[in-house]
């Protein structure tokens, strides 16, 4: 029959899936509408057990996030070693130089969220996904070879290592509405939590793996870092190209499988209003895990809601959408402040914290080198290992039980108690840095890493995946996203003017600094009253916890999409209620 094309064969004889039930029809002709097989598809992905299909959308969501988080914090202990070789009088960049370093990226990340989000809602997931990570293995790659003219001044290493960190980071803003998107869209109801957690974990590896490599490198090149003037910077040298360059390989890994992803069957029914092909997308997926399309066969579209710009203002204007954008767009902004402040001035904290040499900065210079880069990739690993990673994985085995608003609240509410408790107690235990002091800063500050992770910086990522109608959900994700770098920027900017300001004076030979950053403990005032606010920016929030991304979607779900005519199905075709059938089995269209 014109048209036609069939499920069942498609299914194995095994298939014992969830099979939603038939809507009551005449037996003798049953008619699908667009809607009902939208409907019926929809059941299908929510339903579904988990397969190797979704181990390998983790997989691979998962691979590219990695890569991006290795290239963001990478940074903060390459900035160390670049110091030491491009630096002033041999020891540190200067603070304009470190902020431009770290400020590039996150502003590259603003863009590349909200304008690859809204390209997602627009040219679709598939054409997108792959393509941010060919930009970030681009912008890791350059950053790897970029030199400097011999004075320093025609190419300077700061300018060039700046605008590649830029590049790198519109590609790596890309990917987090892409890959939460992505996954939520492909996701089971009942395990979306965890698989969307699994991949946002990620980001806890890739910062451990940056400090790891970091670690690795500056003990192999001991030796050549211990000897003469020239060896010492030549090994230095090598050594942040290698962490930097090295965050490109899991990213050529998964570039592959992100480029020959299948669309999600969302956007292919409400975008592209293709309810066929999205129908047997699904059905392709869920038993071969494979994805093939017929370049040849005729598209006939539904009709359903268009993006828009008057749409977007109809749906954002309503009051029960506006706060849900309001509120995960404050809560992420709220998080990001403490978070990449803390994150990408580590080896300033580790310094305050006692991990590495308190010397004043007349001592910090390349000849204690292969001191100060271990103890930074030291403290960054255990920092990583102690913290971060820890509070993600207890996300994972609650955030589909306890949901993903109390998760949230409750990260935010602890971390203002111990943002206010390390400000209190902060003179007090630095005067003992050496003894209980500094392991109870230590402990303090691991707490906050796992309250983050458990808490707010895996919920922001999870809920605005979740929570906008398939048509802006990229972008309202990205619009969220945006307004946490927006917050990373500005706290990077304030920290770096106060630590201008806090700056130590040099000490006599005989004297050390005694507190590297006094002005850390105002910080932890001023996080305090961020988390605060963001515990009440989350009461605006809905729960999304065991419901389908079409009821999150505030949308009525009744006559969604419509065709020019009805969809027919010859009973004798369609009507099998043995354990072996699904009601798809064989259906074409009488459609003009």
């Amino acid at each position: 029959m014109s048209g036609a094309f069939a499920l069942k064969d498609r299914l194995p004889s095994s298939f014992s899936g969830y099979v939603p039930p038939l809507p009551e029809r005449d037996n003798s002709q049953i008619q699908y509408t667009y809607d009902e097989k939208r409907r019926i598809a929809l059941e299908q992905v929510d339903e579904a057990s988990f397969t190797i299909f979704h181990v390998k959308a983790c997989l691979v969501a998962g691979i590219g996030f990695f890569t991006c988080s290795y290239s963001i914090f990478a940074i903060g202990i390459a900035e160390t070693i670049i110091g030491l070789v491009y630096g002033v009088e041999g020891a540190k960049l200067e603070p304009k130089s470190e902020l431009a370093l770290k400020v590039s990226t996150q502003v590259g990340i603003f863009f590349g969220q909200l304008v690859f989000g809204w390209l997602a809602d627009v040219l679709g997931r598939k054409r997108m996904y792959g393509f941010e990570l060919m930009i970030v293995i681009l912008g890791t790659l350059a950053q790897a070879c970029a030199g400097e003219a011999r004075n320093g001044r025609t190419i300077s290493i700061v300018v060039m290592l700046t605008v590649w960190r830029f590049v790198m980071g519109v590609g790596i803003g890309a990917d987090y509405p892409l890959s939460a998107v992505i996954t939520s869209e492909f996701s089971p109801k009942k395990v979306r939590g965890r698989m969307m957690t699994a991949v946002f974990a990620m980001q806890g590896f890739g910062n451990f793996a940056a400090a790891l490599v970091a670690f690795i490198v500056t003990q192999a090149f001991e030796n050549q870092i211990k000897g003469d003037e020239e060896a010492r910077q030549d090994s230095i040298d090598r050594c942040w190209r290698l962490l930097i360059g090295l965050g490109a390989v899991p990213g050529c890994m998964a570039l592959y499988c992100r480029l020959t992803i299948p669309e999600t069957p969302r956007f292919t029914m409400d975008v592209e209003r293709n309810v066929e092909q999205a129908v047997q997308d699904v059905n392709t997926f869920l038993t071969t895990g494979k994805y093939n399309i017929d370049s040849d066969a005729v598209i006939r579209r539904g009709i359903a809601p268009k993006a828009s710009w008057a749409d977007f203002k109809q749906h954002f204007g309503q009051w029960r959408n506006l706060k849900l954008l309001f509120g995960m767009a404050y809560a992420w902004f709220a998080l990001d402040i403490p978070f990449y402040t803390l994150g990408l001035n580590t080896p300033g904290m580790l310094k305050a914290l006692g991990f590495i040499s308190k010397d004043c900065p007349r001592e910090y210079k390349a000849t204690n080198a292969h001191n100060i880069l271990r103890g930074v990739s030291r403290g960054n690993i255990i920092l990583a290992a102690g913290g971060l990673i820890p509070g993600y994985w207890f996300t994972f085995l609650f955030i589909d039980s306890w949901g993903r608003k109390p998760i949230q609240i409750m990260g935010f509410i602890v971390l203002t108690i111990l943002f206010i408790s390390i400000g209190i107690a902060w003179d007090r235990l630095h005067n003992h840095i050496l003894g209980y002091g500094g392991n109870v800063l230590v402990l303090l500050y691991c707490l906050a890493n796992f309250f983050q992770n458990f808490g707010p910086n895996t919920t922001t990522f999870i809920i605005p995946g979740e929570a906008f109608p398939t048509r802006y959900r990229a972008t309202a994700h990205g619009i969220s996203a945006a307004s946490g770098k927006f917050g990373a920027i500005v706290a990077q900017v304030i920290f770096s003017t106060l630590r201008a300001q806090f700056k130590e004076k040099p000490r006599p030979d005989d004297q050390t600094c005694n507190d590297p950053d006094p002005f850390v403990k105002y910080l932890m005032y001023a996080f305090s009253f961020f988390t605060l606010t963001g515990a009440a920016a989350t009461i605006l929030i809905d729960e999304t916890k065991g419901r389908t991304l079409e009821d999150i979607s505030n949308e009525d779900q009744d006559q969604f999409i419509s065709g020019p005519g009805p969809l027919e199905i010859e009973s004798h075709d369609a009507v099998d209620y043995s354990g072996e059938s699904h009601p798809l089995h064989r259906i074409h269209s009488s459609e003009p």
